[in-house]
């Protein structure tokens, strides 16, 4: 792997070393560290992947245009968050199940005061989640379920009955992403990651609530109608970002932008 951008004398790579060596963990650690956050303050990341030709899936899946560097930035992404925020049709989909502890970031973790692993926040409106799921029976810290206050009673009782915690961010049926946002941050978990899908992508950006992209592009052509990364309303005005950092390996582009 090598860095692109910021440009530095070591751009060719971390030192010491050639610039194709497989990086480290702490390496990748330190290029998505999260921004020091004043008291009270949050950070949404976003961390999606997407072919040359903008499909976020194929097959209905990301998995086929992703790689192994993608799955460890991918993991160190989440190592790093404290909440990864994620839209329920991506967690049937995907089959989504709790964020592990890794003992390559327990470190880290424990320096920056955060638990084991990351908590898994699902929005939902209908709450139409299969709670005999491991996501919900045996996660290490429990599943939060985000939703609004005028969600289905008894699905709502069903989540709360199976161990998840109901965080209520909206006064109608599901959750406005704004207060989502706030609402995490006000349980303590202001480094958040959301993957999306492109449905709950979109919102955030329609919301203003994003404040950094980390987008795999990947070299690959699908063609077809697969879903851009995010989807949904559209802003009025176009949110432009600045590029923090771009890193390349095997043809993928690893690229993080954040609020200007």
């Amino acid at each position: 792997m090598r860095r692109l951008l910021p440009v530095t004398d070591q751009t060719s790579g971390p030192p010491p070393g050639p610039a194709d060596r497989e990086w480290t963990l702490d390496e990748l650690a330190e290029a998505y560290a999260y921004p020091a956050l004043a008291p009270g303050a949050h950070w949404l990341r976003a961390n999606m992947v997407s072919t040359l030709d903008g499909a976020a899936q194929h097959d209905g899946r990301s998995q086929p245009i992703s790689g192994e560097t993608d799955m460890r930035i991918f993991g160190t992404l989440r190592a790093l968050a404290d909440v990864v925020v994620v839209g329920a049709e991506t967690v049937r989909q995907e089959g989504y199940r709790p964020a592990r502890a890794r003992e390559a970031f327990a470190a880290r973790r424990a320096a920056a005061g955060q638990g084991p692993a990351p908590a898994i926040a699902v929005v939902t409106a209908s709450l139409d989640l299969d709670f005999g799921l491991p996501l919900f029976t045996s996660p290490l810290v429990p599943t939060l379920v985000v939703t609004g206050a005028a969600a289905p009673a008894d699905r709502v009782a069903a989540a709360t009955a199976a161990g998840a915690q109901v965080v209520v961010a909206g006064e109608g049926a599901g959750a406005d992403p704004a207060r989502a946002v706030r609402e995490l941050a006000a349980r303590g978990l202001c480094r958040q990651l959301t993957e999306g899908g492109p449905r709950l992508l979109g919102q955030f950006v329609a919301a203003d609530a994003l404040d950094e992209l980390c987008l795999t592009i990947s070299p690959t052509l699908t063609a077809g109608d697969a879903q851009r990364i995010a989807g949904g309303p559209s802003v009025t005005v176009p949110h432009r970002l600045a590029a923090a950092c771009v890193l390349e390996e095997a043809g993928f582009l690893f690229t993080s932008y954040r609020r200007i």
